[in-house]
């Protein structure tokens, strides 16, 4: 990969997670305090990620392998993108702001498998490449939680109170217009089917993906996937308000800990993939996700704060471990001719199906355990998250054969 490509996918990702961190991590807080909305209320505004992640991603993976270039769909939906986000800056109450925020997903979402096949189209060994172009990402996620908590002060107690927290949609929709001008610079991503090249219907429809849960140890990882999320759906939905509630000051910029972390953990991604393998990875994510919940049902803002960072910083190998590994895991899987198409499965998996029902989860349980107006017993609401994921992880352990994984590595190393 030469030096102008890495800079342009390498800004590509920080423009991408950037847009997305300038808002989503402070969502829960905005909805509760600002639009009174209730547990219910929240879980309905975050389900609209899942259902973007179901609706689209899988569809304009089809399209990106078919029809148009990958990077130019992803130039269109940020732009429009970019003015969803301009509505939602706006909305005065709930019921305003939900459908704008529902279309925006269904716009956002595809993105996510997109830049993923743009990055991959460019290297020849994504398992030691992706990382590095992936880290911008996290990075670009990073400095957006600190603009927002050390730099605009917009999630402060007074801020708040005063509605500042608007501010992250204008915020978002200024980089989701910058980096959809900038997707039409990118690298060439085209169709792998050739124009006049005779397709199934079960081609167009891009069915062919799902052939990969035919694979025994893929269809046992995709179900996992679905079930991690929904201990991860109660870190989106309740974290920054679990420490806005607990009195944590700047909860914004300290949760960018778990982004710092992830930088870390990617660095270091390849040479534990390479080393222990794919089962061994993903369960160490699995495992990290019960821990740092029972952390955070066990600490507190003042002596026990410790935990609670640690909690944080533990995000890292939460995602990376189970997300990253998942992605290159399927991009390995794929063919070549259904590289996106296969992203776009993963991202139903984890994002569409997984996370809708982790939002009900949790929603659910958020208003069961919810003692006043403006506190809840997160103790018992973090215990039931970090249950799941125990459980999850145990699954998993049973089930999944690395050793399969490992004749079919030394078949291709072979050929």
């Amino acid at each position: 990969m030469n030096f102008s490509t890495r800079i342009k996918l390498s800004l590509m990702m920080f423009l991408e997670f950037f847009s997305w961190g300038s808002w989503y991590v402070t969502l829960g807080t905005f909805l509760g305090k600002n639009l009174q909305a209730d547990g219910a209320q929240t879980a309905a505004v975050f389900s609209t990620q899942s259902f973007g992640a179901i609706i689209a991603p899988f569809i304009i993976g089809m399209i990106a392998d078919r029809f148009f270039n990958a990077e130019k769909i992803l130039g269109f939906l940020h732009l429009a993108g970019a003015l969803l986000m301009l509505q939602m800056y706006y909305a005065a109450d709930f019921g305003s702001f939900y459908p704008y925020v529902f279309a925006y997903m269904i716009m956002f979402m595809p993105t996510l498998a997109l830049v993923n096949s743009v990055s991959f189209n460019q290297m020849l060994n994504p398992e030691k490449e992706f990382s590095s172009i992936r880290i911008w990402g996290t990075i670009g996620w990073i400095v957006a939680g600190l603009c927002i908590s050390f730099l605009f002060h917009w999630d402060s107690a007074e801020g708040v109170s005063q509605g500042l927290l608007r501010n992250t949609f204008m915020m978002g929709g200024l980089s989701s217009l910058i980096l959809g001008l900038f997707s039409f610079t990118l690298p060439k991503t085209p169709p792998t089917i050739a124009k006049g090249e005779k397709v199934a219907f079960s081609d167009v429809m891009g069915l062919d993906a799902l052939k990969l849960l035919n694979d025994r140890n893929f269809l046992i990882f995709f179900i996992s996937s679905i079930l991690i999320c929904i201990p991860l759906a109660f870190y989106y939905q309740s974290a920054n308000l679990f420490l806005s509630e607990l009195g944590m000051e700047n909860p914004t910029g300290k949760m960018t800990i778990g982004q710092i972390s992830e930088v870390l953990f990617l660095l270091l991604l390849p040479v534990f993939f390479t080393k222990f393998g794919f089962k061994k990875t993903i369960l160490v994510g699995m495992i990290a996700w019960a821990l740092r919940y029972s952390l955070f049902a066990f600490g507190n803002a003042n002596e026990l704060s410790v935990m609670l960072i640690v909690g944080i910083a533990l995000h890292g190998i939460c995602y990376d471990f189970f997300f990253v590994s998942g992605q290159i895991y399927t991009n390995s899987k794929a063919g070549e001719k259904y590289k996106s198409a296969a992203q776009g499965l993963i991202t139903l998996a984890t994002y569409g199906v997984g996370m809708l029902i982790g939002f009900w989860v949790a929603g659910l349980v958020s208003d069961a355990y919810q003692l006043s107006d403006t506190s809840h017993d997160w103790q018992k609401i973090w215990l039931v998250a970090a249950g799941i994921a125990a459980v999850v992880a145990i699954l998993f352990v049973l089930t999944f054969d690395q050793s399969k994984e490992d004749e079919s590595r030394q078949v291709k190393e072979h050929v």
